[in-house]
């Protein structure tokens, strides 16, 4: 069982902690609390990956059953979320720190509450985050596949508190040349695994459009 439960976990937690970036989401997130004190800035990335966690895990446990509701192929999923993800891993590999876009007039004039918008939502958790919660469930098979999957979004949400909460001094520490590096290589990661993704829900369908043509023509 630990055979495949480790190569599982590790995909897991590879692909959340790309798509949740939260070394990415530092510099908008120190910029959203320029003049809040450490307390404040605290408290407001706690209650962010919490509401993240909340959602992303509700998606994560009951997206395949709003499938089945609505009659909806998983396969078809996996190809629209390969699309997503791999756009966004694109935009990591060029450096671009987060796939939402704040201008100078949008910082000032966000909401009262932050943590809820737009750092929650959709920064930490993204449709590329919510496609690839929602595909790895239906690939877990096993509960204990299932568990692990539910105990590594725990985990890459409480890393993603303590870098958010140490942003100033992480930011310092790596500086613009190693976020830069670390953005790249985690991009990179992330296109290697929607490419996976796109491939294991087009196999299905073209076997079948195959089998159909064989069917047809005998």
């Amino acid at each position: 069982m630990n055979d495949t439960v480790f190569p599982f976990a590790l995909l897991c937690f590879t692909s959340f902690f790309t798509l949740i970036n939260p070394l990415g989401t530092m510099p908008v997130f120190l910029s959203m609390t320029t003049g809040m004190s450490a307390k404040e800035r605290e408290k407001i990335a706690r209650k962010a990956t919490a509401v993240a966690f909340f959602i992303m895990i509700s998606f994560t446990i009951f997206g395949p059953f709003l499938f089945q509701l609505f009659g909806l192929s998983t396969n078809g999923f996996r190809i629209a979320g390969g699309i997503v993800i791999m756009k966004i891993g694109y935009d990591m590999l060029q450096a671009h720190y987060t796939h939402v876009k704040f201008d100078e007039k949008s910082l000032q004039q966000t909401a009262d509450d932050i943590s809820v918008t737009p750092l929650a939502i959709p920064m930490l958790c993204g449709p590329g985050a919510i496609a690839n919660g929602i595909v790895l469930m239906e690939d877990a098979g096993t509960w204990v596949n299932k568990a692990v999957l539910i105990g590594v979004i725990a985990l890459v949400f409480v890393l993603t508190f303590f870098i958010l909460k140490a942003s100033t001094r992480l930011v310092l520490l790596m500086g613009e040349t190693g976020n830069n590096v670390m953005m790249r290589l985690m991009g990179l990661i992330l296109m290697v695994i929607a490419v996976e993704c796109f491939v294991s829900g087009a196999k299905p369908i073209l076997v079948d459009i195959l089998q159909q043509g064989t069917a047809s023509d005998s």
